[in-house]
């Protein structure tokens, strides 16, 4: 046996925590096409389940929760999305990512800083696009500004903050990847969680799951207690029960 249970592990990145939001995806799912026989499978994309025809219209609930984003973009009573918005794309860092007038960012900084997204299921799934975006960058300052003002105050956010101040988050990768599908699984005004389907240049696929919470006037990322700002990246065999959405 060339390599023993203990050193694959610490040899896969998939096992690797931290503050390193999309880069720790890119190395992750490059190193998929790597590990890929090494990674148990269970069965092929057991989650999420199909999106039934019937969910395609999202729906809309009672609620009276209004806020409009700190920037003033609407708020919607929506509280589902089965269909994939139609999204403008443009290149942040380095990723594909969706922007749009009522949606958002509704504020982006002089050095690229995006922030600011609509009360909505879908402001909820481009602001989670967005971390992602803005992490595939791996400029140091837009990390920093990522942890400082996108993820939600916890021990979570204090590692990330320390870890970014120390400088030993990632660097980033040359190896890009791109979204190709989302999977809102839960949304109230206050909470949102988002499935996001990943692919690198190989075709390799992902699959992570990004914790929105509505704070403050915009959504922000409820990171892991080590700073990591998605949950637990596993791979997929095919993009089945996803809805399909990307901009490449």
């Amino acid at each position: 046996m060339s390599q023993s249970t203990e050193s694959t592990t610490e040899s896969n990145p998939f096992t690797k925590a931290g503050f390193i939001i999309a880069a720790a995806l890119v190395v992750t799912l490059v190193a998929a096409g790597i590990v890929i026989f090494l990674l148990p499978k269970g069965q092929s994309n057991a989650e999420p389940a199909p999106v039934s025809s019937s969910t395609a219209t999202a729906s809309r609930s009672a609620s009276s929760d209004g806020v409009k984003s700190i920037c003033g973009l609407p708020s919607s009573s929506e509280t589902s999305l089965g269909a994939a918005p139609t999204s403008k794309w443009e290149l942040v860092g380095k990723m594909a990512t969706p922007t749009d007038p009522e949606v958002g960012p509704g504020k982006t900084d002089t050095n690229g800083f995006r922030s600011c997204f609509a009360h909505s299921p879908t402001g909820s799934l481009y602001a989670a696009m967005n971390v992602a975006a803005l992490g595939s960058s791996g400029e140091p300052d837009i990390l920093k500004q990522v942890a400082d003002r996108l993820l939600v105050p916890g021990a979570g956010r204090d590692a990330a903050m320390n870890e970014t101040a120390s400088g030993t988050s990632s660097s980033g990768s040359s190896t890009t990847i791109q979204v190709k599908g989302f999977l809102l699984k839960s949304y109230t005004p206050s909470e949102a969680s988002i499935d996001l389907a990943f692919a690198t240049e190989t075709g390799a696929l992902g699959r992570t799951t990004f914790s929105m919470r509505w704070l403050d006037g915009d959504w922000k990322v409820k990171p892991s207690d080590d700073g990591a700002p998605f949950g637990h990246i596993s791979q997929v065999r095919d993009l089945s029960g996803f809805i399909l959405w990307s901009g490449v």
